[in-house]
């Protein structure tokens, strides 16, 4: 390791990608933990869990500059998350924190201006004008909005399920996929925490089998008609941009999406899985 290394992390609300770079180029150490969404999660959490996902070796005390972004970190939250790093990077001099939406802005469009949107666990969308989110709609969250998302679309094929509103053959196999009773369901959603992780995470049986009935490429449809008619098309001149997009959901199921883009007069832009690798190239010295 070398001196200032600088420590980039990218959060969503199901786990955290993070990147350790230096000035002088060599090796990028990258680990995974946890999101940290500050909603649904404390701060001793989010520290113990960090040191628990460090590398064996980590030259904690060597990191200079962390840059944090992270989803459900609002402004009321930047103090909350810088105080949390600093505990457990105490060397850094620079401890940046923001939204996840100017992390995916940054990794798609670099200093270009243009529209940028989230779609994973949770969605989020803005304008970007090469360096700071210009305007943001919010996506409201899980249980208000997040259109489009695994959460989303996890929690209509739940209630449908609880509904009985879908074909009997699809009922039959999503029964042991769900394996919970309506009531344990409710529970679940309503009572437990991180009701957004367990409803998104049968988003990849629906998609996995959008090929195979047409009740599953129909849900997927429908919430990225959602998306675009509840957020996106609300912003001014929406068919102008690109329609750039990070996240698992948007990665893997770019031909929906993109279908769905068509339809509401919006091009396709550059998709990616994941921002990590679009940070590390947004903060290298040289970049900026």
């Amino acid at each position: 390791m070398c001196i200032r290394d600088r420590l980039i992390a990218d959060s969503g609300s199901t786990k955290t990608d993070w990147a350790c770079t230096s000035e002088n180029g060599g090796n990028v150490i990258r680990f995974k933990s946890l999101g940290y969404n500050p909603n649904y999660i404390s701060g001793e959490e989010i520290r113990n869990d960090i040191l628990a996902n460090l590398p064996a070796g980590f030259p904690v005390k060597d990191v200079k500059e962390v840059y944090f972004y992270g989803a459900g970190v609002s402004e009321l939250e930047y103090g909350f998350m810088q105080d949390v790093l600093k505990s457990v990077f105490v060397a850094a001099e620079t401890v940046f924190v923001a939204m996840d939406l100017l992390g995916a802005a940054r990794a798609l469009l670099g200093q270009e201006s243009g529209f940028a949107a989230i779609l994973g666990t949770g969605c989020n969308t803005c304008l970007y004008n090469g360096e700071e989110v210009t305007l943001n709609i919010d996506s409201l969250g899980f249980i208000l909005g997040d259109e489009g998302s695994g959460g989303y679309i996890g929690k209509t094929l739940l209630r449908d399920y609880m509904r009985g509103n879908m074909p009997p053959e699809v009922f039959a196999e999503v029964k042991p996929l769900v394996g919970k009773s309506v009531d344990e369901i409710i529970e679940q959603v309503y009572q437990k925490p991180k009701a957004n992780r367990y409803c998104a995470q049968f988003c990849k049986w629906v998609g996995d089998h959008r090929h195979s009935h047409p009740y599953y490429h129909d849900l997927m449809l429908g919430a990225f008609r959602d998306f675009f008619r509840n957020i996106v098309s609300l912003y001014p001149d929406y068919r102008k941009y690109k329609f750039n997009c990070v996240g698992s959901v948007a990665f893997h199921y770019s031909d929906l999406l993109g279908q769905t883009a068509e339809e509401f007069g919006m091009k396709m832009g550059d998709i990616i899985k994941a921002p990590i690798d679009g940070l590390i190239e947004f903060h290298k010295p040289q970049a900026r």
